[in-house]
C-alpha cells in the first residue's frame, strides 16, 4: 500500500477491496444532504445503477435532463481513476433546482419528497423520449409506405399505445401493485381495486419492527357510520371491511417510515423517533391471494437516515451494503462500519431522549436480482 492510501482503503484492505468499485462521497452545496443521501442509496441499488449507466452508454446526444445529469454523475463515479474520494454533483443539483422550484433554495428539504420526485420524473422522461422516438420512427415508416404506394395508417397509433403502456425500466425496478379489497358486510360481495406504488409509506409505533408495521398496513379497517361504502351489488351505502395488500412485489422495495407527523396542538410537524427494527432480510406477509411472487425474499441494501430532532432541522446520511460490507456516507465523508452498527439507526427507546439518528427510507432488493 502506498503512503497516500486513505483510511477507508485501509479499513477495507487491499485484498478485500472490490474490483471495479468506487466509493465517493458527494459534496454538500449548503443544504443538499437530502439529495446526497438518496443518490448514494440509489447508486448502490445495483439494478438501478446498471440501468442508469446503460442509459448513459446508449444516449450520447440527448438534450440535458435530470436523467442525463444523473447518468453523468453515476458514470463519473464509476469511471474514477481513484478507488475512493469525493465528487461535486454540481450539474445535477443545478438541474434539479432548475426543474423544481421547491428545491431551489437553501432550506432543509425532505429526502422522501426528493426520492419520490426523482423516480417519477425519470420515468416521465423515459416515456417522453420513447414517444418522441416512436413518432420519429412512425414518420419514417409512413414516408416509406407512401413511397411504396401502401396505406400508411396501419403502423401509427398502435405502436405508440403499445410503447406507452410498456413499463419503463424505472417502473420495472421500483413499481409494485397494491390491491384494496373491500367486503360489503350486507351482501358479502368483495370488490378490489389496484393501484401502483413506487414506495410503501408505513405508519410506525414505539418499539416495533418493519414486519409489524407492514402487518398493520394491511390490517382490516371497518367502514361504518359516515364512512360507509357504496356497494354496487346492494346499490346503496353499507358497512364494509377494507384492507390493503401487496399484489405485485417490486424488484427493489422502498419503504418510507412516516417519521414526521402533524400535531394540531403545536400547529406544526414533529419528528417521531420511535425505535423500529429493520432486519437485514425481509419477507412480506401482507400479500394478496393472487400475488405473482409472494415468497420473494429481500435483502437490505441501503438506508437513508434522518439525524436530528425535527423535520426542519437536522441532517441526512445513508448506509449502504456493498460486496458484503457496510459503508456510511455522510456527504463527502465515507466510512466503513460494522453491520452491528445498523442497530444504532433503529430509533430511540423512549420519547425523553432528544437527538436521534433514525432509519427513514429503507431499500430492500429481491434476492434473485442480486
Amino acid at each position: 500500500m502506498g503512503a497516500n492510501i486513505s483510511q477507508l482503503e485501509k479499513d477495507i484492505g487491499s485484498e478485500q477491496f472490490p474490483c471495479n468499485e468506487h466509493y465517493f462521497g458527494l459534496v454538500n452545496f449548503g443544504n443538499t444532504c437530502y439529495s446526497n443521501s438518496v443518490l448514494q442509496a440509489l447508486y448502490f441499488c445495483k439494478p438501478f445503477r446498471d440501468k442508469v449507466l446503460e442509459y448513459k452508454a446508449k444516449n450520447k446526444r440527448t438534450k440535458e435532463t435530470l436523467l442525463t445529469c444523473l447518468a453523468d454523475l453515476f458514470h463519473s463515479i464509476a469511471t474514477q481513476k481513484k478507488k475512493v474520494g469525493s465528487i461535486a454533483p454540481k450539474k445535477f443539483i443545478a438541474r434539479l433546482r432548475k426543474e423544481k422550484e421547491e428545491f431551489d433554495n437553501y432550506m432543509q428539504q425532505d429526502a422522501h419528497e426528493f426520492l419520490n420526485y426523482l423516480i417519477n420524473h425519470i420515468s416521465e422522461i423515459i416515456l417522453a423520449e420513447r414517444q418522441t422516438n416512436t413518432t420519429t420512427n412512425n414518420t419514417t415508416v409512413t414516408t416509406n409506405n407512401i413511397n411504396k404506394n401502401k396505406g400508411a395508417g396501419e403502423n401509427g397509433t398502435a405502436n405508440t399505445t403499445q410503447n406507452q403502456s410498456e413499463p419503463t425500466w424505472v417502473q420495472e425496478i421500483f413499481q409494485g401493485i397494491l390491491t384494496s379489497e373491500t367486503k360489503c358486510l350486507n351482501c358479502e360481495n368483495v370488490s378490489s381495486k389496484d393501484e401502483d406504488f413506487f414506495d410503501l409509506q408505513v405508519d410506525i409505533e414505539q418499539n416495533t419492527s418493519i414486519t409489524h408495521c407492514l402487518r398493520c398496513f394491511s390490517n382490516t379497517e371497518t367502514l361504518c357510520s359516515d364512512n360507509k361504502f357504496k356497494c354496487d351489488n346492494c346499490c346503496s351505502y353499507q358497512e364494509a371491511q377494507k384492507r390493503m395488500r401487496v399484489k405485485k412485489l417490486p424488484t427493489i422495495l422502498a419503504l418510507h417510515l412516516k417519521r414526521f407527523k402533524y400535531v394540531e396542538q403545536y400547529n406544526r410537524h414533529i419528528k417521531v423517533s420511535h425505535r423500529v427494527v429493520f432486519p437485514l432480510e425481509l419477507r412480506l406477509f401482507n400479500t394478496s391471494d393472487d400475488a405473482v411472487n409472494p415468497d420473494r425474499l429481500y435483502d437490505l441494501v441501503a438506508v437513508v437516515i434522518h439525524c436530528g430532532s425535527g423535520p426542519n432541522r437536522g441532517h441526512y446520511i445513508s448506509i449502504v451494503k456493498s460486496h458484503g460490507f457496510w459503508l456510511l456516507f455522510d456527504d463527502d465523508q465515507v466510512d466503513k462500519i460494522d453491520s452491528s452498527a445498523i442497530e444504532d439507526f433503529y430509533g430511540l427507546t423512549s420519547d425523553t431522549q432528544k437527538s436521534s439518528e433514525t432509519g427513514y427510507i429503507l431499500f430492500y432488493q429481491s434476492r434473485e436480482s442480486l
